[in-house]
């Protein structure tokens, strides 16, 4: 698993809809997944393999759902202004393909 990475920063992550971070990242590294604050301090991390991710149906824009260690949370991976997302569109998408590229799973099903 260590080829699959992911890193992306300037990310909201969100726990009961109480915002944990404004600009936190989400990093994929050697099979593990780690939600970091703007400062590297880890919020949560866990094997790749035991995450659940998915793409929640009541939101627009670059957003994700993650179940990691049994807490479920929102990130918002787009960026805010228009020229960054124009330049790194679905940043989500990536993430969820990430997530099921390491865990095996070939269809987004």
């Amino acid at each position: 698993m260590a080829d699959t990475e992911f890193n992306a920063r300037g990310v909201r992550i969100e726990r009961f809809l109480r915002s944990v971070t404004h600009a936190g990242q989400v990093l994929i590294k050697d099979g593990r997944l780690h939600l970091l604050t703007s400062y590297g301090r880890e919020i949560d991390s866990a094997p790749v393999q035991s995450v659940q991710a998915s793409k929640p149906w009541f939101a627009d824009g670059d957003q994700a759902l993650a179940t990691v260690n049994g807490t479920r949370y929102r990130l918002t991976l787009g960026e805010r202004d228009a020229a960054a997302k124009a330049a790194a569109p679905g940043a989500a998408s990536r993430f969820l393909d990430v997530i099921r590229s390491a865990r095996g799973h070939t269809s987004k099903g």
